[in-house]
């Protein structure tokens, strides 16, 4: 109920109020639902059929980027350059109508080996207030999955209608998680696997990807961690069970250095430090897809049985 009015009236909440209150909310349901949160250690079941990642590799890693406002798109390019660098590569997901989404950021992360997708229309949480709503927005949503040639989708604020998003024209989606009771909508799915959702009405199916990590605004800007301790918990927790390690990280949240920190983000050497513990832990023991390789590899090997 509180988490209910918090998001009826949010809009109307200046930005520095809404991360105190959420602050407050996070710390009472982080101690309510610590038997869930950040590992649900029921959802570790493997998929029917589960045949592994390719090459034998002990788990996949899936790095994937919600982008909210025009300071996140401005700088995706250089979160692009430092996974790079690393020897990563992501996905990063931009709201069409939003913001000015550069056709050159776009085909500068492309033709670096990253991918594209769409993240809503309006980020303005009325995209599935209604089905006329959802089906007025889906016509616009797959034009620009078209015109991007974008494989995959994912909805702000993590909302989802998984029978409703069936009517876009993509391979995967990636709204939802394992677990999150923090999210607005917290119904987790209750795996770390990928696995498929086949529309009840038309057929249409597709990919679905759940976060597998907590969200990065969750855990350092609401919590405030100082460091990726819980990613890292969360991550060994993962391989240990051959799961899919999919995070969610928005560039608006992240501190570049020699930027002043905004009351919204946290320093990029958190990331920085995440991606160095995998790479350097778990040398030649992870296989790191674009979300539509992931999607690919599924298809291929599981048949859409899953």
């Amino acid at each position: 109920m509180i988490n209910k009015i918090f998001y009826l009236i949010k809009p109307v909440i200046p930005r520095v109020v809404q991360i105190w209150l959420r602050r407050i909310l996070i710390s009472y349901k982080r101690q309510k639902y610590d038997d869930i949160w950040p590992i649900d250690f029921n959802s570790a079941k493997k998929p029917a059929g589960w045949k592994g990642w390719p090459e034998n590799k002990d788990f996949a890693i899936v790095l994937t980027h919600d982008v909210e406002l025009q300071k996140g798109h401005d700088v995706s390019v250089k979160l692009m350059r430092i996974e790079k660098e690393l020897g990563f590569k992501s996905s990063f997901n931009f709201v069409p109508e939003r913001y000015i989404v550069s056709e050159k950021v776009r085909s500068e992360l492309c033709e670096n080996g990253f991918e594209v997708g769409v993240h809503g229309l309006n980020h303005d949480g009325k995209l599935f207030s209604s089905r006329e709503e959802f089906d007025k927005r889906a016509l616009k949503i797959n034009k620009y999955i078209k015109d991007w040639n974008a494989k995959g989708f994912r909805a702000p604020a993590m909302h989802h209608n998984l029978e409703w998003i069936s009517e876009l024209d993509i391979k995967y989606d990636l709204s939802t998680f394992d677990t999150d009771p923090f999210e607005p909508q917290s119904d987790g799915v209750g795996t770390i696997f990928p696995f498929y959702y086949k529309s009840q009405i038309t057929g249409r199916e597709y990919l679905e990807m759940p976060y597998t990590l907590p969200q990065d605004f969750t855990t350092f800007v609401l919590i405030g961690e100082k460091s990726a301790d819980i990613w890292v918990k969360k991550l060994e927790w993962l391989v240990a069970n051959n799961a899919m390690v999919l995070v969610n990280v928005h560039p608006d949240y992240i501190c570049f250095e020699g930027d002043k920190k905004g009351v919204e983000q946290f320093p990029v050497k958190i990331y920085i430090d995440f991606l160095r513990y995998v790479k350097n832990n778990y040398k030649d023991k992870y296989w790191n897809p674009l979300p539509d390789e992931l999607a690919e590899f599924w298809k291929e090997n599981f048949n859409n049985k899953n």
